[in-house]
């Protein structure tokens, strides 16, 4: 399943970094932001080009940045200009190790059981009182939508969904139409999220 997502994302990577990487999309990321010390560690949990790395780059962040596609970790590199590692999801393994996770537009490409996981391990991979931003489009559709599989939720949904997740905490939520020209129409449901 995430193989045919990471396919399109590989064989899609220019146009899709063009698409990307010059959005403007500061009011989404200082928000995300404000949670956090300076120079705070932050982790950017499917990087893309490496747009949201470049901006907590130039604001002083440490960033470590991640994204399963090797094409997209290649073009983010060069963008950021920091090593990005190519490595699933799934296959995160840090401790206490992140003040902040930066999960745009990134893990909703996992199907829901894989997606608690790798909520868990993100959880994990925090400090206590670490944020999590992240979002998914608006709605309760899930399976493959052009070439890509994707997990929708609405606030209702997803507090249904984290409900077992016993050290999380949704602080806030809000929805917003998609950045990218022409998609407005597109909903998005933002999240944040504690580690308590």
């Amino acid at each position: 399943m995430m193989d045919k997502t990471l396919n399109y994302y590989n064989e899609n990577a220019q146009s899709f970094a063009s698409g990307t990487v010059s959005v403007e999309f500061t009011e989404m990321q200082d928000r995300f932001l404000e949670k956090l010390d300076p120079g705070a560690y932050i982790l950017d949990f499917g990087c893309g080009a490496g747009r949201d790395t470049k901006y907590f780059l130039s604001q002083g962040y440490r960033v470590d940045a991640i994204d399963g596609s090797e094409q997209l970790c290649r073009i983010a590199s060069d963008h950021t200009g920091i090593k990005v590692r190519q490595i699933l999801f799934q296959e995160l393994e840090a401790n206490e190790k992140y003040d902040g996770i930066w999960a745009c537009a990134s893990i909703l490409h996992l199907p829901k059981k894989e997606l608690k996981e790798v909520l868990k391990k993100m959880l994990t991979a925090l400090k206590t009182d670490g944020w999590i931003y992240t979002s998914f489009k608006y709605g309760e559709y899930e399976g493959n939508r052009n070439g890509r599989y994707f997990t929708d939720f609405t606030i209702d949904t997803f507090t249904d969904f984290v409900q077992g997740i016993h050290n999380l905490r949704i602080e806030e939520h809000w929805i917003t139409g998609d950045v990218r020209p022409g998609r407005g129409e597109e909903k998005w449901l933002n999240l944040i999220l504690q580690k308590k």
